[in-house]
């Protein structure tokens, strides 16, 4: 289903799932929303009135473990476990034999030590952050917690970190009135329990280009200087700290959050996305 075709029912239903997911994310800690039953019950009269349509292929959602993926579409989600490139998560598949670097990563240089990604970044997969990144769907987060918490290769590898959502420039994120990788990093967080926190020590501070037509060379050139420590920032060189984004494609942005970290006294640096891709 491309965007422009969407039905208009996932911009109308939007704001009231919304409410109640955040809300059932959240437990009863805000006062300003309903309880736990109370968020249930708004699901539910969600669902009567706008029945929840697939983020992909616009169906109706009936049944299965995802709120806004129909059963149909929810095999088409590829959770990427081991083998795996170290550097970047995607997989390898057939047999593999120690620690390799794909293709994707050649020249890359990581300035971090090990990154990992929830799913490969199509299908599903890419509808459910193209609805959270350009729809104001937060309402899809609650399927993206199931994912998470389905996948043990990534809660085990993000627990007790510092969490660190790869910033927006100031302009971006008024314009969006939110960072949508601060938000995966908090879904992050609750799957993962124990410690796990977000902390955003870091800020954006060129507003660059877009990074969707250029190659690596030119991804380089265009994130350099872009991003600096936080004014508030305060780095535990005891901590594990981990770069958070949405997805990976040639690991030019998460490379240079890297470089501020490492400059900034970071020892142990890994990287985590939602999507490789």
């Amino acid at each position: 289903m491309s965007e422009e075709t969407r039905p208009e029912v996932l911009k109308v239903d939007g704001n009231l799932r919304a409410q109640a997911a955040q809300g059932a994310l959240r437990g009863d800690g805000d006062r300003r929303l309903p309880s736990t039953w109370g968020n249930r019950l708004l699901l539910g009269l969600a669902d009567m009135v706008f029945p929840p349509v697939c983020v992909s292929c616009g169906g109706l959602v009936e049944g299965g473990r995802l709120r806004h993926v129909c059963v149909s579409c929810e095999p088409l989600i590829h959770l990427v476990g081991p083998p795996h490139c170290t550097t970047c998560g995607s997989p390898f598949f057939g047999e593999v034999e120690g620690e390799r670097m794909c293709p994707h990563c050649e020249g890359l240089h990581p300035k971090y030590g090990e990154g990992r990604t929830l799913t490969l970044f199509k299908g599903p997969a890419r509808a459910l952050i193209h609805e959270l990144k350009y729809h104001k769907g937060h309402h899809v987060l609650t399927d993206i917690e199931v994912l998470v918490r389905a996948s043990p290769h990534i809660t085990e590898f993000i627990r007790d970190a510092v969490l660190v959502p790869v910033p927006l420039h100031p302009r971006k994120e008024r314009e969006r009135t939110y960072n949508q990788t601060t938000l995966l990093a908090g879904v992050l967080a609750r799957a993962a329990g124990g410690t796990t926190r977000v902390e955003p020590v870091l800020r954006r501070v060129v507003d660059t280009r877009s990074q969707t037509t250029f190659d690596r060379k030119a991804r380089r050139a265009n994130l350099k200087n872009a991003f600096a420590l936080a004014r508030t920032a305060t780095i535990n060189p005891s901590s594990l700290y981990i770069l958070v984004d949405d997805v990976f494609t040639t690991g030019s942005t998460l490379n240079s959050c890297a470089g501020v970290l490492r400059r900034a006294g970071v020892l142990n640096l890994n990287v985590v996305t939602f999507g490789h891709g």
